[in-house]
């Protein structure tokens, strides 16, 4: 088997509104579905392997980078209407999908412009520089306090 590339990464947000003001109001993805759907027409939905509680309904935004000449996984970002999420934002030493990153092309002036609009680093400048003084990659925290990376692409070489 060989898989041909990674279709969508799926987020559980607690509020999808204010996950859409981050991730497409401040970072510019385009929504390309929202829609409420019922569980008990998805795949899996009485799975205690797959959730955690049972849920009537969820709501969903598939969201995409618009740059037709990169095919890109896309995100799906879910909530469950009426009903609370639970669990924890996890660190990038502990097991499971530790963050998102995004490609950019000037990390540093992302991260003053994130910063510009009230986003908070998850730590300081200083602990994104290097010893020659470059910003090759930053993280933030989503609303949700997920990990939320950005840098210049993959290392040259």
């Amino acid at each position: 088997m060989k898989v041909k590339g990674v279709s969508h990464i799926a987020v559980c947000v607690a509020d999808l509104e204010k996950s859409l003001k981050f991730y497409r109001d401040l970072l510019g993805l385009t929504v390309k579905m929202h829609t409420t759907q019922e569980m008990a027409r998805r795949p899996g939905a009485e799975s205690t392997e797959m959730y955690e509680h049972p849920r009537k309904a969820r709501t969903v935004a598939n969201i995409w980078i618009d740059d037709p000449g990169s095919p890109q996984p896309f995100l799906v970002l879910t909530s469950h209407p009426g009903d609370q999420v639970g669990g924890e934002p996890i660190k990038l030493d502990q097991k499971g999908i530790s963050h998102i990153s995004f490609e950019v092309e000037d990390v540093k002036a992302c991260a003053q412009e994130l910063m510009a609009k009230g986003v908070t680093l998850a730590g300081t400048m200083e602990d994104f520089t290097d010893g020659s003084g470059d910003v090759r990659t930053v993280f933030v925290h989503d609303p949700d306090g997920i990990l939320v990376q950005f840098d210049e692409g993959p290392p040259a070489g």
